[in-house]
């Protein structure tokens, strides 16, 4: 590399370091320091000083190349092939080797862009393992398909269900109905969102009615307008209004039963919405009454091994190994004898008509610590069956960023987890919920009765918020907000999923019911009477099959050793080169920038120069002119003395006034090279 220093510089250079390296007489050749504290540093400033005066000199000294001979330098020193031959060969070879040489420089490029972009690309490869072990035993949610118990949540909905038939009775028989409609409801349910009729059979001008005309407002509508709207070409839709019913839109429906069970789902979720939890807890099923039995292994439980919460699609539900404040429980073995055994009484008998369509039990196998979110990752056993589920475990292990947008414990993941008060683990389900539940308070003003609800907010309802079911429908529809959610919320790198076997059979069978039913009720009742019937029991049977578990594991498929051999493989291929070829090409790289930097300075010191010599009017001051500029005149020099009767010499002459002359810099001028110091490492002279 090339480096000039000049004198001056190197003056300046030196001020920089401490008083103890400086020399005493400005003489850098002169062994001689002004030491700070005398003894042992004496050794060490003589070493300093004699490697800082070495290196000042080598750098100072410098090769001087220029370009052109920097160039053919390289090419006649390089590892890589073809440089040399095109400065060592003739004029035609010469230009053959020089497009070789540029064709396939431009090759490595091209090849290393491409690894390069795919090592980017962050791809993984999944790979899949078995094991064996002893495993804990998975957490079990049960829920009732029926949230309430009918009889302890009837007087909720009085009002609700009369009008329910009323709309049952208008949609099955509209001319026996029509008589009957104006009796007393209530109708301030049905004037926040009604169902409505459309006749589409004229696409430009449809028809919309109210299923029970303008009767409850105290006018008559036209029956015969009825009748054709009943006929084939009809859909049943449920309007939705806001601002007083000036903005409104309208869900379509392809079925009346479909359009009835989201009507009465939806008011009936009005009405829980202004009830305390507490009170919703106490009007659905105990776990007492609705375990039966219970055993896992060979140890007895019951339905105090059960964690109880309150979801609000089905009630309560209860959770079994959990892990929540006790350690999971470990599987002793395999197969159906070692697994959880229950006997559960649904109360189908007092189920709720019209919101609870289906009779069962919804249950789900999750991690410990996990939130059960079993509406979406549920499944149904029958009543008057035995559910057998065997149990295959995966376990997915995935890789964090940049290979995949995956959170260990969601504390990145910007959405406020409305489920943290149960303290479970992070989960996708959660965020998605929690950032709907966000979106909703923000537009709605409130808070939908399905999801948590932070602090400080309300549920909505008809009284409190008469909009909230537009802005819910607009909120739920909307694409914008799936995607805004989606992309806020992060996978769990790290899963557990259960893979379930189920099969069923009819329980009891009809040699055993009798006795079966007999005990079982006197267990639950201490009644001789037999309480229980099929169509209200159900049994379960959860076990793993195997004790083997698949992990799958996520792995970088390009890793930095790949992008290595390949970019190394390639420049040695085409090149002939390898990583010390590419330092050589660095290192030139380098000395270009410091000739560039050298010829930089050298202009800036030219362009002073010019500038300093234009501001002169005449040709530049010589030195004695200098000189004279910088004379003392407050010297006075020494006159002869003269006789009084003696008058002045003659023919004399003034003398010149001596300046002050400029100090003398001698001590900074460095010696040469050779006569300070050698190429060897001793001491300078």
């Amino acid at each position: 590399m090339l480096l000039h220093i000049n004198p001056a510089s190197l003056f300046k250079l030196l001020h920089g370091f401490p008083p103890w390296i400086m020399p005493t007489d400005g003489n850098l050749g002169d062994k001689n320091f002004q030491m700070g504290k005398p003894g042992h540093r004496e050794g060490a400033t003589m070493h300093v000083k004699k490697y800082l005066l070495k290196g000042l000199h080598r750098l100072q000294k410098g090769p001087g190349y220029t370009y052109k001979e920097l160039l053919v330098w390289y090419c006649d020193n390089t590892n890589t092939h073809g440089p040399k031959r095109i400065i060592c060969e003739g004029p035609k070879k010469k230009a053959m080797w020089f497009l070789l040489t540029l064709l396939f420089a431009a090759l490595v490029c091209w090849q290393w862009g491409i690894f390069i972009r795919t090592y980017l690309s962050w791809e993984v490869s999944v790979s899949l393992s078995v094991g064996f072990k002893t495993m804990d035993f998975p957490a079990v949610t049960i829920c009732n398909a029926s949230p309430f118990k009918y009889s302890k949540i009837k007087h909720l909905l009085k009002d609700l269900d009369e009008l329910m038939e009323a709309v049952l009775e208008r949609i099955l028989a509209p001319e026996l109905s029509h008589a009957n409609a104006t009796r007393n409801l209530n109708f301030s349910i049905w004037n926040h969102t009604p169902l409505v009729l459309i006749d589409e059979r004229n696409p430009h001008h449809p028809m919309v009615l109210d299923l029970f005309g303008d009767n409850h407002n105290g006018l008559t509508s036209s029956s015969a307008s009825e009748k054709i709207c009943n006929a084939h070409g009809c859909k049943m839709a449920m309007r939705l209004c806001s601002l007083n019913g000036t903005q409104c839109t309208f869900r379509n429906f392809t079925s009346a039963t479909q359009a009835v069970t989201e009507w009465y789902i939806l008011q009936a979720t009005n009405i829980f919405a202004q009830v305390p939890q507490q009170e919703l807890v106490e009007m659905s099923y105990p776990g007492e009454q609705m375990i039966l039995a219970c055993l896992f292994g060979a140890e007895p439980c019951n339905y105090r091994n059960f964690t109880s919460i309150f979801y609000p699609h089905y009630g309560n539900c209860y959770i079994f190994n959990w892990g929540m404040t006790e350690k999971a429980l470990p599987s002793a073995n395999p197969g159906t004898e070692f697994g959880l055994k229950l006997i559960l009484d649904i109360g189908q008998e007092d189920y709720v008509p019209f919101l609870a369509s289906t009779a069962g039990v919804r249950l789900m196998l999750h991690e410990q610590r996990s939130y059960p979110f079993i509406r979406d990752e549920g499944i149904y056993a029958m009543s008057g069956t035995e559910t057998s589920i065997g149990v295959l475990v995966d376990k997915l292990q995935r890789m964090g960023e940049p290979y995949s947008p995956c959170t260990v414990n969601g504390s990145e993941v910007p959405v406020q987890n409305f489920y943290s008060d149960y303290n479970t683990t992070y989960s996708i389900q959660a965020c998605l919920r929690s950032c709907f539940q966000d979106h909703m308070i923000h537009n709605c003003n409130c808070g939908h009765y399905l999801y948590p609800l932070p602090r400080g907010e309300k549920y909505c309802n008809n009284r409190d918020f008469p909009d909230w079911a537009h802005c819910y429908s607009d909120l739920q529809m909307s694409v914008a907000q799936r995607e805004t959610c989606i992309g806020m919320c992060k996978e769990s790198c790290n899963d557990t999923q259960y893979k379930m076997t189920i099969s069923m059979a009819d329980w009891p069978s009809e040699a055993s019911e009798d006795w079966i039913f007999h005990v079982l009720s006197q267990e639950r009742d201490q009644s001789t009477n037999i309480t229980l019937s099929r169509k209200g029991i159900v049994k379960l049977n959860i076990y793993f099959q195997e004790f083997n578990y698949r992990t799958i594991e996520e792995s970088a498929a390009n890793n930095i050793v790949w992008l290595l051999s390949n970019l190394g493989g390639q420049f040695g291929f085409w090149m002939g080169g390898s990583v010390l070829c590419l330092i050589e090409f660095g290192e030139i790289i380098i000395d270009f920038v410091w000739i560039t930097i050298i010829k930089l300075v050298a202009l800036a010191k030219s362009l002073r120069q010019r500038r300093a010599q234009a501001s002169y009017a005449g040709p530049p001051p010589t030195v004695a002119e200098l000189v004279e500029a910088h004379t003392n005149f407050g010297f006075q020099p020494d006159t002869a003395p003269r006789s009084p009767n003696t008058g002045p010499y003659p023919n004399e002459q003034a003398l010149p006034i001596p300046g002050t002359p400029p100090p003398n810099y001698d001590s900074l001028h460095l010696q040469p090279l050779d006569v300070i110091e050698s190429d060897s490492e001793g001491d300078a002279i």
